[in-house]
């Protein structure tokens, strides 16, 4: 009873409850608790009225493509001398690329996403990075999490600041989803944490059964404790958790997906994040990570794969949500943590550096390019010098997507692009 009482000195708070891998708990992830209304297990979603209302309606689906993805591999400046002069084992033939201009295209795997992008429902920034920037993995991602140079010192991930300045009244469980072992800090909140599992099947509580949790809740009413005891907000974190696990795993096992997806984990990842779109049960961010794209050695091959994977599993969510009334109402947005230096190294790779492309997907996106690709020639130190900052492109969606001031989430004003 010591870690109780310590949370009781402390002031406990049903909202900073972190339940996972205590025994009988099973894997429960870190949960806000619902604002509970009407019957058993609805779900009382705050909606503002007016532009705010639509608003809150809306979705974004964050992919998080983790290890440092090569964007000059991904959108290739073909038409430039300096990408054959550069590149050799990692070069992609100009007769394999799929050109969108005269100097640049897509990695030949992307072909979905090329159709998406015609269908200008694809907006490519170029260039995307920071001032200042970082080449470690953890303190650069830390940096894009928080939209902070100080990184988890701003104490609250940007998606976290987004859900008070965006959802503050909302305490819906499911409100922020990460799907995945290990939720980033953008997700971070002490006021709306996300909850986090790896398979619906995983995030549950003892059992799934109704009259399971009816019995533990008839049981915490007959405890006589006083009003507001740690103890009894404990078991009404513990009865919120198992209904909100009820609502993710019927949903995941509801639904009948209109594409199909790969068998492979991050294809069924976003699988997930279509059918918690397609059940409206409240989630207005839902976090997804594909990884190894840290590619020192042998990158083409490695880096093909990763193109080829990340090209059937987003296209075939695309592709499924597209004329739904609420997958239309999707954004999707893809980032790296940095790019890759322009010169290949010693083994067949490239190392990391600075600026690359993000991806911002969906049936309401203006499609096209935005920014500026970095020059080839003009480097500092070997690397693209970036010419977009990242917090451009949260800015739009923040204010654009979801009609908050940028500037109360990322702390400073960027200036916003056109896709949104």
């Amino acid at each position: 009873m010591r870690a109780m009482n310590e949370r009781e000195d402390a002031g406990f708070d049903r909202r900073q409850v972190l339940v996972g891998g205590m025994g009988a708990l099973g894997s429960l992830a870190f949960l806000a608790p619902p604002a509970w209304g009407g019957a058993r297990g609805a779900v009382r979603l705050f909606l503002p009225s007016g532009a705010a209302a639509e608003a809150a309606t809306r979705t974004l689906v964050l992919l998080q493509l983790s290890g440092g993805n090569d964007g000059l591999s991904t959108v290739v400046p073909f038409g430039d001398d300096g990408y054959g002069k550069n590149r050799t084992s990692t070069r992609i033939p100009d007769a394999e690329v799929l050109g969108i201009d005269k100097y640049r295209g897509l990695h030949p795997a992307l072909k979905g996403l090329k159709r998406t992008y015609d269908e200008g429902r694809l907006a490519i920034v170029e260039g995307c990075g920071y001032p200042n920037p970082v080449r470690s993995h953890f303190k650069s991602m830390e940096i894009w999490h928080s939209a902070q140079a100080r990184g988890r010192g701003a104490g609250t991930g940007w998606v976290g600041k987004l859900c008070e300045a965006a959802w503050g009244k909302d305490h819906t469980a499911e409100l922020v989803v990460h799907v995945g072992g290990t939720a980033p800090f953008s997700v971070y909140s002490t006021t709306h944490p996300a909850i986090t599992f790896q398979t619906p099947a995983s995030y549950k509580w003892v059992s799934p059964e109704p009259e399971d949790m009816e019995a533990y809740r008839e049981a915490g009413a007959k405890e006589k404790k006083e009003e507001g005891s740690a103890l009894e907000r404990l078991r009404g974190v513990l009865a919120d958790a198992q209904e909100s696990s009820m609502r993710v795993r019927r949903a995941a096992a509801a639904y009948k997906p209109r594409s199909k997806y790969p068998e492979d984990e991050f294809s069924q990842s976003l699988r997930v994040a279509a059918a918690l779109v397609d059940a409206r049960i409240g989630s207005r961010v839902i976090s997804v990570e594909f990884g190894g794209f840290d590619s020192h050695n042998n990158q083409r091959q490695q880096h093909d794969d990763r193109m080829r994977r990340l090209d059937a599993a987003l296209a075939a969510f695309l592709d499924d949500v597209k004329g739904t009334e609420a997958g239309d109402e999707v954004l999707v947005l893809a980032f790296s943590e940095f790019g890759r230096r322009v010169k290949e190294n010693g083994s067949r790779g490239t190392d990391h550096g600075v600026a690359g492309p993000m991806f911002v997907a969906g049936t309401r996106v203006k499609g096209g390019l935005f920014g500026k690709h970095p020059s080839l020639s003009d480097l500092v130190d070997g690397d693209l010098a970036h010419t977009t900052d990242f917090r451009s492109v949260y800015g739009t969606v923040v204010e654009r997507w979801f009609g908050v001031e940028h500037s109360k989430v990322l702390g400073a004003k960027y200036p916003l692009l056109g896709f949104a």
